[in-house]
């Protein structure tokens, strides 16, 4: 009779602990490139004195990345290995001061929703690895507004231009991050730039808009997913990105800060998309973009399950009467050209004519496939090629 008791305390310890099954950790190898050239060559300069991590270790964190450009293992464990990676990265001979902290709550945690791994110091990488190894696991909510709020003290007593990086999913957060944000922008202004990396999976991607808002905050910033920067030359461009600017760029007058003319979370300056209507979801471009609907190889039927999304689809349409609208079917580049232009042709004239039936007079629908004409991202890795299979909707007035 013991038997099913322990079974059930265990169950219960397993749920309060937020454990959730992710594989070992598993990474492919990684090379630093050699970036210490930069600032003799003259054609560049050091534009951060000072960077803060913010570190996720939410239980959200806790779910297996399913993207196989870095390898395997939790959410969490990518986050760190990145990290690691950036260390490497990182040109000893820059003059910095590091600073890392982490949030959640829980077992990992205790009561506190933050914890400054390592106050601001000057930079090394031994002394920054050190840190890293401080984290341990990830439990709990996501308060990803208290670390921000936080990192204005933690900068406090920095001079020069600052860096906070946050790494997460951007999912489950408990609070919008966005005053945070604007209090610390508020404190260091131009002295601020915000950058986030987005460790998240397909399904995480509502967290992925809540990472760009973060970096589009601070003007300066930018935001980016773990895939892309996982390999060697990826990491490289970030630290690039991040820590150096371009002689001709450190002369040149700051651009100004640009707006969101069709509300729908993505400035101007990289809204590939400036018309879609309210309620439409987009993509990191802010392109409208019909996610999770999925065809069988070589298929262009809509399953059942999908009639919902479409549905979604249909009321965003008719709640924006007179929409002229091109239905564009994409593809990822394997297989042959003329097999893709088909197949994309196929199925955009299946979500087209779903759509059509749905919304009625209320808009004009017509179809068109690219094939793999027209990436929106990199076709070398499984996250990017994922990004790229896509049904698209493009409104001309």
């Amino acid at each position: 009779m013991k038997t099913p008791l322990l079974i059930s305390a265990s169950i219960a310890t397993a749920v309060l602990s937020g454990c959730v099954s992710a594989p070992p950790a598993s990474f492919k190898g990684f090379q630093a490139k050699d970036l210490s050239g930069l600032t003799r060559s003259g054609a560049y300069v050091q534009k951060t004195d000072n960077f803060l991590v913010i570190h996720d270790s939410s239980d959200s964190m806790n779910h297996p990345y399913t993207y196989s450009a870095i390898g395997t293992g939790s959410k969490h464990d990518v986050e760190t290995e990145l990290l690691k990676r950036m260390n490497q990265t990182i040109p000893a001979s820059l003059k910095l001061t590091s600073g890392l902290r982490n949030f959640g709550f829980g077992q990992c945690h205790g009561i506190i929703f933050s914890t400054l791994l390592q106050p601001m110091t000057a930079y090394s990488k031994a002394n920054f690895n050190n840190a890293l190894d401080k984290i341990s696991c990830a439990s709990g909510g996501t308060p990803i507004a208290t670390p921000i709020e936080m990192a204005n003290g933690d900068l406090s007593a920095s001079s020069g231009r600052n860096a906070v990086i946050v790494f997460s999913d951007g999912m489950e957060t408990s609070s919008s991050p966005i005053p945070a944000v604007q209090a610390l922008k508020s404190t260091y202004g131009d002295k601020l730039c915000i950058y986030s990396v987005w460790v998240g999976n397909e399904a995480d991607v509502v967290g992925r808009k809540t990472m760009n808002d973060i970096s589009d905050l601070s003007a300066c910033g930018f935001s980016i997913s773990g895939s892309e920067i996982a390999s060697s030359d990826g990491m490289a461009d970030f630290v690039k990105r991040v820590f150096f600017q371009s002689v001709n760029v450190a002369q040149a007058p700051a651009p100004a800060v640009d707006g969101d003319d069709d509300s729908d979370g993505v400035l101007n300056s990289r809204d590939k998309c400036p018309r879609t209507p309210l309620g439409a979801t987009v993509n990191y471009q802010g392109c409208w973009v019909i996610k999770g609907v999925n065809f069988d190889t070589n298929k262009s039927d809509i399953k059942p399950r999908f009639y919902g999304i479409l549905d979604q689809v249909v009321t965003v349409i008719r709640n924006n009467p007179g929409l002229n609208i091109e239905v564009q079917g994409h593809t990822d580049s394997r297989g042959s050209a003329a097999y893709n232009m088909a197949l994309s042709d196929r199925r955009a004239a299946s979500v087209e004519a779903y759509l059509s039936n749905g919304a009625g007079g209320s808009a004009s629908l017509t179809s068109r496939g690219y094939g793999f004409t027209q990436p929106i991202d990199t076709n070398e890795t499984d996250e990017g090629m994922a990004h790229n299979r896509r049904v698209q909707l493009k409104v001309h007035k």
